[in-house]
Order: structure tokens, then C-alpha cells, then sequence
């Protein structure tokens, strides 16, 4: 899957192949943005004085509504807290055309560079793509329209109708696709597009759109516009997701990567949460490994796991970008993955050139990691290592965050029938905090909160140390059987390494082992056996953590008990194993879309398959 060809005409107008159209109309692409789809939504005014605003179109192309949206968002003073941007588009174009076709409009081109930055990766499914602070959220659905629209769902603000014509793109035009379409409408919801087909304004009336032609842009006479408001009952197939119209009092339940991350996804939408932790300081669990690794899960068939991982990376990799220190925090290293059982196999059509950021390793890179150039291995390209604790100091800095430490959370009880209040208790029953809602993040201590919830402590073993001073260890982070990572910068000046890790079931025993030990030295050899020869004799420290897993080893994200008489306000959101960095901000984010009925940061299947409901 390569990136979509535009051909650029004399006059600078984009026009693609494919669809014998051109991209926008001759008068220019922001003109027709901000004429035909914002006034036509009446945007700006129409957002003034709303916690967020969502909008959907149909029709990427080559992103100027969407940064048009986004310009006008951060002009307006009366601006929503969250604007949501959910764009199908099946044939996904460059970055280079993406940065041309907003070279000519100066307010537009920063923001074009920014989209730029994370535009990759464009594998079919679901991106969500973060700007300005984690408040401005693009869902770039890439594949057809209809099962696109089948995966999300969520009642859209403004619509955007934004296909090449109706003649050379029919399936984006087609009653099913406006029926679907539709299904995102709430009483009010306005609708845009530049055509006035009768086709389209019959299948818009019949869907419960009241249209009404308005002036459109030279060349053409009339541009539409609607809003959603039928005549008769509208019956979902599944109920409307019930929003959180306004944001109170949270408190989470652990200081780990689960709660920062969960803590900083809902204080960006206006909560004030307080994070308690039975420890005196944030990643004082298994959070606090000295450095971990984000490397995706890759298969031949791209399974479920192989699909979450990837939208994890990215939920993650844009939270380091934004806050960390590349280099010294955390390193953009790409990550080599060896294949001892000799497989290498990725899903079809996945090559070196992309979309996909996963291929069989060459034997260049190999070499670089001073193994043999027919070594079974996968390169993983967006790949890192990161050091936990920055990352969960990060997100625990963020206005309306605040960290409680030396707060061992025993009880958490509703403060009365029909209240929304909770209360949190010590040990000695002496309250510690109360709040709207609960979240536990307490590893395989939210067990405590949830009896229901299979969550298996895995406890973990790994060596560390100082760098050496005459050794010489690979600069890239390798994985397999075991992981070594080296050159981490540390605060006591030093540059470590570390390796690892064991998994030893149902244990949460903090003692080290030396049968660990030894156990860590062999997967180490078998990794990579100059580093495990050079490494014999280094001084080298001994690091325990206790995981938490969940019966399937994915994790838990969801209300506790979401039929409770007065509605679900204990949530958890752990088991996220061995792949924290993989999987906190996304879960995160999701958790935070389900109380404010946003948009999913995944498609629903995938969403389901981390719900509490699931077990």
C-alpha cells in the first residue's frame, strides 16, 4: 500500500488520477473550507461555550478541512476544551503533497507540518493523531467508507461530506454510505458538502436531513447545507453513550504508568484528579524499571494483539515527543527483534518503504548489532526505549493533577444510595479522599476494588548496571527471548544497561533470586552472546517488579459494574503486563472517550476486546 499519487496542474491545483477529480475547486482549497463546510456548520459560533466538538467527514484527501478546522479552533477565544476531527479516507497521499497543498495558505502551513510530523504508518485501520496538547484529536479511519463507519461510532456535531463527485466516486455518495452516515446525526447536527446532486439531497431528506441550498464558490452556483431533525423517532441499534456533561472530582487509585496516564487523559478534559499511591513516590511498583522497551507485537496474519500494540505505540510515542527529552528520557532507536524459531514472516504486502514500520531485518542491520547477517530477525522502526518513571513524573505535572503519596487506598464505598459521591478509606477507615468517580490502576492490587476482575500477579526479574568502561554493547535495544538495552543515560552519570526479564506466575515475592539471575544470563547469551561474554564480569544490580495480567494478557479497561442502580462510577483501568509504555496512553484515552461519548481512539472491535466486559 503505497502513498496515493496527486498530479499537480500548472495552475497548482492537486487532481487525482484515480477519481479523474480534482482535489478542490479552482477558487482554492480554504476558501471552499471555511465557505462551503465551516460556514456551512455555522462554525465557529456554533462550538462557542461547548466542552468539545466533533466533527466527521468523509474525504481526507489532502487534509485542508481539517486543518482549516483546526486554524479556526485555536483563533477563537470561545474555542470548546476538545476538538475531535474523524476523517475516512481510503487512499491516504503523502506527506510531501499533504506540506504542498498547504504551502500557499501561510496560516495554514505550520499546522500542516505538525500533521506532517505523524503522518506514517497509514496501515489500514484506525490513527489517532494528537496536536496541541493533546486537545486537538484526529481518528484518520484509512479504508472504505462503510466498514470505517461501521467501526466507530459516536453523535457527531458537524458532517462533512467531502468525496470526489458523485460520477467518478459513487460508493462515497451511495444511499448505504448516507444511511451510515446518518447514524452519527443527533437532533441538530449540521451537515455541508459542495455538491447539490438531487441524488444526494433525496438520500439527505429521507435520512432525516432538512438541506437547503446556499451560495456556493465560483465556479459553481450553490453549495449545501442541513441539519439533522426527522420527523419521526429515531431508534438505535445500540444506545446512545451516555456523556459526562460536566467534568468534577476524580481520584485514581495507584501512581504507576496506568494511573499517570489515565490522570493526565482526564484532567486535559477539565477533571481535577487526585492520584493516590500506598508508596511515597510515583513508579514505586512495576513501573519503576530503571529503563523499558516499546517495541510493537508483529505477525504474519496481524492478529488482535499485533493491531493494538501498533495504536498504542503511536498514543505513546506522541505523549514522549510532547513531553520528554529525546536522548536523555527516552530515544527514537528503532528496536531489532530476534526470531529464534527462525520466523520472520510479516502480513502480506508489508515491505521496507512502508506504510508498515515493521520488516525482516537486513543483514546492514544486523551487522550493526555485531550479529551474523542471516540471523532470523525483525526490524521494528517506530521503536524506543524509554525511562518509565520521566514519562509517569510527565504526565503527573499536568494542571489538575495532583500526586498524594503514603495513601494505601483499603475501602472505596458510594457515601449513600442515589449519590454520585465515593469515598476513599485507609486501613484504619479514615478517609483519605472523595470523589465523582473512581479509577483503579493499582496493578494486580485493583483486585481489591474489583473481586470479580481475573488479574494474575507476574512477577518480573531483570540485571542493570553501569556502563563498563571498555565495553562495547550494541547502541541499538534488542528483544526476543529477553531484552538488552544499553547507553541509557542515568542520573547518577553513568550510562547503564539492562537485561532481561523473567516471568514467574502468581508470585509477588520482591526478593531477588539467583536462579533468576542465572536465568536472565542465559536468555542474554542466547540474544546476543558477545554482549552476555563482555557483561560477565560487570558489576550488575538486581531489579524485581510485580506485573498484573489478565486472563486473556491483554488489558482491562471499563466500568466495574456498569449496571449499577446509580450508574458506574468505579472504573478500572489495568493488566496491562508486560507492555505498560505499549499500552497506558491508549487505554487512557479510551477510558476518557468512554465517559465523554467521544470518538474511539480505536475501532469498536478492538475497543471491546480491552472492555471489562469482556471476561
Amino acid at each position: 500500500m503505497t502513498a496515493e499519487p496527486v498530479t499537480w496542474r500548472a495552475d497548482g491545483v492537486p487532481r487525482s488520477e484515480r477519481f479523474d477529480d480534482i482535489y478542490h475547486t479552482e477558487t482554492g482549497a480554504l476558501a471552499q473550507a471555511r465557505h462551503v463546510f465551516l460556514r456551512g456548520c455555522g462554525l465557529p459560533q456554533a462550538w462557542a461555550g461547548q466542552p468539545q466538538w466533533l466533527v466527521l467527514e468523509t474525504g481526507f484527501g489532502l487534509g485542508l478541512n481539517f486543518l482549516t478546522t483546526w486554524q479556526a479552533w485555536r483563533s477563537d477565544p470561545g474555542r470548546p476544551r476538545m476538538l475531535h476531527f474523524v476523517s475516512v479516507e481510503a487512499h491516504p497521499v503523502s506527506a510531501a503533497d499533504l506540506l504542498r497543498a498547504a504551502e500557499a495558505y501561510p496560516e495554514l502551513a505550520p499546522l500542516a507540518r505538525d500533521l506532517a510530523a505523524q503522518w506514517h504508518g497509514l496501515l489500514p485501520g484506525f490513527h489517532r493523531l494528537s496536536f496541541d496538547e493533546g486537545r486537538v484529536l484526529l481518528t484518520l479511519c484509512v479504508g472504505d467508507v462503510q466498514p470505517m463507519l461501521r467501526a466507530q461510532r459516536f453523535e457527531a456535531d458537524s458532517i462533512f461530506l467531502d468525496g470526489f463527485s458523485p460520477q467518478q466516486n459513487p460508493a462515497m455518495w451511495s444511499e448505504d454510505t448516507l444511511k451510515a452516515m446518518s447514524r452519527f446525526a443527533r437532533q441538530g447536527t449540521r451537515v455541508a458538502t459542495w455538491t447539490i446532486a438531487r441524488a444526494i439531497r433525496d438520500a439527505l431528506t429521507q435520512f432525516g436531513f432538512a438541506t437547503e441550498k446556499d451560495p456556493g464558490l465560483p465556479p459553481k452556483r450553490d453549495c449545501l447545507r442541513g441539519v439533522f431533525a426527522p420527523a419521526w423517532t429515531v431508534r438505535r441499534r445500540e444506545p446512545v453513550p451516555q456523556r459526562v456533561e460536566t467534568p468534577g472530582r476524580c481520584a485514581v487509585i495507584g501512581a504507576g504508568m496506568a494511573g499517570a496516564a489515565v490522570a493526565a487523559s482526564l484532567a486535559r478534559r477539565g477533571w481535577q484528579v487526585t492520584v493516590l499511591d500506598a508508596a511515597d513516590w510515583p513508579a514505586s511498583g512495576a513501573s519503576g524499571l530503571p529503563v523499558g522497551m516499546l517495541a510493537p507485537h508483529v505477525s504474519p496474519d496481524d492478529a488482535l494483539l499485533s493491531r493494538l500494540t501498533r495504536a498504542g505505540i503511536r498514543a505513546t510515542w506522541g505523549e514522549l515527543a510532547r513531553l520528554l527529552e529525546e536522548g536523555h528520557d527516552w530515544r527514537a532507536s528503532g528496536v531489532l527483534e530476534r526470531r529464534p524459531d527462525g520466523d520472520v514472516r510479516v502480513p502480506a504486502g508489508w515491505r521496507s518503504d512502508g506504510p508498515n514500520e515493521s520488516w525482516p531485518a537486513t543483514p546492514e542491520q544486523l551487522a550493526a548489532v555485531g550479529l551474523p547477517g542471516d540471523a532470523p530477525a525483525l526490524w521494528h522502526q517506530r521503536a524506543a526505549w524509554v525511562r518509565p518513571h520521566r514519562l509517569i513524573a510527565a504526565w503527573l505535572r499536568q494542571p489538575g493533577v495532583e500526586f498524594r503519596g503514603g495513601c494505601r487506598v483499603a475501602r472505596v464505598v458510594r457515601v449513600a444510595q442515589g449519590s454520585n459521591g465515593w469515598q476513599l478509606l485507609d486501613p484504619a477507615g479514615e478517609l483519605l479522599a472523595d470523589a465523582d468517580r473512581v479509577v483503579a490502576c493499582a496493578g494486580f492490587e485493583s483486585g481489591a476494588f474489583a473481586a470479580n476482575l481475573p488479574l494474575q500477579p507476574v512477577r518480573g526479574q531483570v540485571a542493570w548496571g553501569p556502563m563498563p568502561a571498555d565495553v562495547n554493547l550494541p547502541a541499538t535495544p534488542l528483544n526476543g527471548d529477553g531484552h538488552l538495552v544499553a547507553h541509557v543515560p542515568h542520573d547518577e552519570g553513568t550510562p547503564i544497561w539492562l537485561a532481561g526479564a523473567t516471568f514467574d506466575r502468581d508470585s509477588t515475592s520482591l526478593a531477588p533470586t539467583q536462579e533468576d539471575a542465572d536465568a536472565n544470563r542465559e536468555r542474554l547469551a542466547r540474544l546476543h552472546p558477545a554482549a552476555a561474554s563482555a557483561l560477565e564480569q560487570a558489576e550488575a544490580n538486581t531489579w524485581v517488579g510485580i506485573r498484573c495480567a489478565s486472563g486473556d494478557r491483554r488489558p482491562l479497561v471499563g466500568a466495574i459494574a456498569p449496571d449499577a442502580p446509580d450508574g458506574p462510577g468505579l472504573w478500572v483501568c489495568t493488566a496491562l503486563g508486560s507492555r505498560g509504555l505499549s499500552f497506558a496512553a491508549l487505554c487512557a484515552e479510551l477510558l476518557a472517550a468512554q465517559w465523554h461519548a467521544e470518538p474511539l481512539p480505536l475501532p469498536a472491535t478492538l475497543a471491546k476486546a480491552l472492555s471489562t466486559q469482556r471476561l
